[in-house]
């Protein structure tokens, strides 16, 4: 397994509980596919460098994870599907 760094951007506008549901469900697919989430680290609200979707404030998650490659596709699919999710970026750590 290797290890993976997971930056997402979530819109701030939506309410703390689907902040949280939302870090839940991405540590939930490393999980799922026997993959180990070293950390996740909240950075919290933070200005955009540049609109994105007329929004200029993000939530911004740092998720640490050691994982199989099939899981970063898993992720990079369902952040596409979710609306909220406005950035995402998975660098290998090596």
């Amino acid at each position: 397994m290797k290890t993976y760094e997971m930056l997402y951007v979530l819109d701030n506008a939506i309410s703390d509980e689907e902040k949280e549901a939302f870090v839940k469900k991405f540590e939930g697919v490393v999980t799922a596919a026997n993959g180990n989430v070293v950390s996740t680290d909240k950075w919290g609200a933070k200005k955009l460098a540049y609109p994105i979707n007329y929004k200029n404030d993000g939530y911004y998650v740092l998720m640490t994870f050691e994982a199989e490659g099939s899981v970063v596709k898993e992720l990079d699919r369902q952040a596409g599907l979710a609306t909220e999710v406005l950035r995402i970026v998975v660098t290998a750590k090596d």
